[in-house]
């Protein structure tokens, strides 16, 4: 297994923060997925249509998807990305996994668009998911995801957003210290602020604040639903 510098996507700038691991057959492997993957499956378990169909947003490593699928059976999986190292990884983990059709995609798909290409037309859409990418993106692709998700989810749908989060002008201070060196690699990124800059958008597409779960490492999983 070969180790792999940060993924550079199209902005020139790591889409990834950390180094990762790619196996002989193009699966590549997160340090992070493999910390948070059981925490976010136990989030999943109690606030998500896991019998459903979710679509993953920037499903960097595509291991997520692999993992929730095997632990739920009748969880169908759809990754996408604008990456093309993320691209290729997923459709690895397509190829090399079992799901009886469960695991799909991947699909091109950039968030911040008004328009989601393939993604328009999914059938039996339950969900949306996103880990730790509103953060180390500019704040146009938060508003796209929140705006996608008010457009395809059904009435109940959820929306699954994880990752670091400042709370009303809150902030933890390693949260602090993670937002000042994302600024430093670029100034359109940052820690959102949940309160005054996510919940808003969320209620101009019709989502409302279902859930806030506080996580390990001072992260969030932060569950929406379609009013």
């Amino acid at each position: 297994m070969a180790e792999d510098q940060d993924d550079i996507g199209a902005s020139g700038k790591s889409v990834a923060l950390e180094n990762r691991n790619t196996g002989e057959d193009g699966r590549r492997y997160s340090p992070s997925a493999a910390r948070n993957r059981d925490a976010i499956a136990d989030v999943l378990a109690a606030h998500m249509p896991v019998d459903g169909h979710i679509l993953e947003i920037a499903s960097g490593t595509g291991e997520h998807g692999a993992a929730f699928t095997d632990r739920f059976e009748s969880l169908h999986w759809t990754y996408s990305d604008l990456d093309e190292i993320s691209l290729s990884s997923q459709t690895a983990w397509v190829d090399h996994t079992d799901r009886g059709g469960r695991l799909g995609g991947p699909l091109r798909l950039d968030a911040s668009k008004s328009h989601w290409g393939e993604a328009e037309s999914l059938a039996d859409l339950n969900g949306i998911f996103c880990a730790n990418m509103i953060h180390i993106a500019p704040f146009e692709a938060a508003e796209g995801l929140i705006a996608g998700a008010g457009r395809l989810l059904p009435p109940g749908g959820k929306l699954f957003i994880y990752g670091p989060f400042a709370r009303d002008g809150a902030i933890a201070d390693s949260n602090a210290r993670f937002d000042s060196d994302l600024k430093r690699r670029d100034e359109s990124w940052g820690v959102r602020d949940l309160d005054r800059e996510v919940v808003p958008l969320a209620q101009s597409a019709g989502l409302t604040l279902h859930k806030v779960i506080e996580m390990p490492a001072n992260n969030l999983s932060v569950i929406f639903q379609k009013a």
